[in-house]
């Protein structure tokens, strides 16, 4: 099976090209990537707990899903395609902000994504793939908020990333 390739992008978000996937992270070229928040009828948002067997950041908690576009596919349509592939569900999305972030990683490799935040909503649970989630569950933002700044250690860096420079842009009652 021919690895997953992502969408090389400059800094206004322009596709400049593909690279697979892991050559991406270990030359830290800027790639175009999307964050799915999903929150519930009590503005909760649904935490993802990555399986423990991912590449990068193991273990930790971060939002609902999140991954990479492929060629030819919409921010929306990526969204969806892994909130399905992931949590087991898919609804309708709107798209929020955008931003760079870059995250080097103690196993060399780096995250340099130009992410798309995409938010829903859902009141259900999820069927999470065991591949992907090792847990999942529903938290108040300012409780999410709260937890980070305690312990930064259990989410992800471009969770913290989004927490710390966009909790304003994340509510979907906004």
């Amino acid at each position: 099976m021919e690895e997953e390739k992502v969408i090389l992008v400059n800094e206004q978000d322009e596709q400049i090209g593909l690279m697979p996937k892991m050559e991406a992270h270990e030359k830290a070229v800027l790639h175009r990537a999307f964050s799915v928040f999903i929150f519930n009828n009590k503005n909760e948002l649904m935490l993802q707990q990555r399986a423990l067997d991912k590449y990068h950041s193991p273990g930790l908690w971060t939002n609902t899903c999140c991954s990479h576009q492929r060629d030819g596919e919409s921010n929306i349509q990526a969204g969806k395609r892994r909130l399905m592939e992931e949590m087991g569900f898919v609804v309708p999305l709107k798209e929020s902000i955008s931003f760079i972030y870059k995250a080097p990683f103690e196993n060399g490799l780096t995250e340099h994504e130009y992410d798309h935040v995409l938010l829903g909503s859902y009141n259900e649970e999820p069927k999470i793939n065991p591949e992907e989630v090792a847990s999942w569950k529903w938290m108040p933002l300012e409780e999410v908020k709260n937890d980070i700044f305690v312990h930064p250690e259990l989410y992800t860096e471009w969770f913290k990333v989004i927490f710390d420079k966009f909790y304003e842009h994340i509510n979907i009652n906004t």
